[in-house]
This record gives structure tokens, sequence and C-alpha cells, in this order.
């Protein structure tokens, strides 16, 4: 008799701590982590544009929270000029400087309502994140162009493809400021492309996949 018991509170003993690891695991919604590359050009009409435009990037989101981190270190040069003062491409590398760009804590949105379209149109799913940047530098300080406390406004869109066969849904990124860095990257959306897009690896998370 004393052997049944002993047997049957082990076995509710284990029963109830598996149910509470799944309970816990069923909770448990890793952050996703992003990264990837930024290439392109500023337009010719911002101050000493244009300006070309390298860097990488990285995105955590939380989905729990559907709040995310984003972060970018870009490098930028221009060009010289011609004796009538045009832009030559022919002497690039002019005014080498940096820019390290953070958002911090900001909310995701589920959908790309009001993010840039590609022509052709072949971007059908993606998310995106809005907000005041936490950090705007050029060369390791405040950018000259910035506010203090910043007040610079950011919008990165993730998009790509849909989700089927031969298809990536994670593959663009746009970056659109607003406020004062308007005056050196442009109103323009600033292009890059997604490298890696680590999902839960046990499945929890398939809207990232």
């Amino acid at each position: 008799m004393k052997n049944k018991i002993v047997t049957s509170t082990v076995r509710a003993l284990s029963v109830a701590l598996l149910v509470s690891s799944i309970c816990a695991f069923a909770q448990e919604r890793r952050p996703v982590h992003f990264s990837g590359l930024i290439n392109d050009y500023s337009p010719a009409t911002v101050k000493g544009g244009p300006w070309e435009m390298h860097g990488q990037w990285t995105l955590d989101v939380r989905p729990e929270s559907s709040t995310a981190d984003f972060s970018a270190d870009m490098t930028m040069s221009g060009y010289g000029r011609t004796s009538t003062n045009a832009v030559d491409p022919t002497q690039p590398g002019v005014n080498p400087h940096t820019h390290d760009i953070r958002l911090t804590n900001v909310t995701v949105t589920w959908d790309m309502t009001g993010c840039p379209a590609y022509a052709p149109p072949l971007t059908t799913t993606g998310f995106q994140i809005n907000g005041t940047v936490s950090v705007l530098t050029g060369n390791g300080s405040i950018a000259p162009f910035e506010t203090d406390p910043p007040s610079s406004t950011l919008q990165v869109c993730v998009t790509g493809g849909s989700d089927i066969q031969y298809s990536v849904t994670n593959s663009n990124i746009t970056l659109t400021f607003g406020g004062p860095a308007t005056t050196h990257f442009g109103t323009q959306a600033i292009h890059g492309v997604v490298r890696k897009a680590s999902a839960d690896p046990f499945g929890i998370d398939e809207r990232y996949r």
C-alpha cells in the first residue's frame, strides 16, 4: 500500500513538473535577431551631397511585448567637384565620416502600411518600427545636424516575398528619416538587405520564418 502511495506521489510530482516546464516554455518567447547591410546614395540636393552610404545593422524583436531595438553603423563619403562645381564621380571618398544610429524599445507594427514601395512591387510581407532616435552620431559625437537630445525620427521597414517555396519573407530593409536628419540623409528611403533572420529554434514564433 505504501509503495502504491509513493509511486502515485512520484508520478503526480513528475506530471506537475512536466506541466510547469511546458507552461514556462510556452510563455518564453525569445527575441528574434535580424542583421544585414546598407548600401545606397543620398540625393545630390542635401548639403554636401550626393553621399555614398555603406553600413551594417541589427534588429532585435521581442515578440512578447511587440517592441524592438535597432542599431546601424554607417560610413559616408562624398565626391570631388569639377571646375564648374559639378559632382565628379572620378573623385570619390571626399569628407569620409561615420554615423551610429539607434532606436531603443520602440513599438513593432505588424504590417507594411506607409513603407516605401518597390518597382516592381515584389515585396508582399513585412513589418516596421517607428520612433525618435535615441542616438545619432557623427564621428562618435552627436551629429552636427541633430538636436540635443535627439529629435530626428526613423522608420525601419523589413519586407520580403510571399511565404512560399523559393521566396524569402525577410529580404529587404529601408530606413526613412524625419526631422533634422533629413538635411544630411534626405527624405527618401535608404535601402539595404537582410542577411540573417534567426527565428526561434523551437518554432514558437512562426510568423518570423
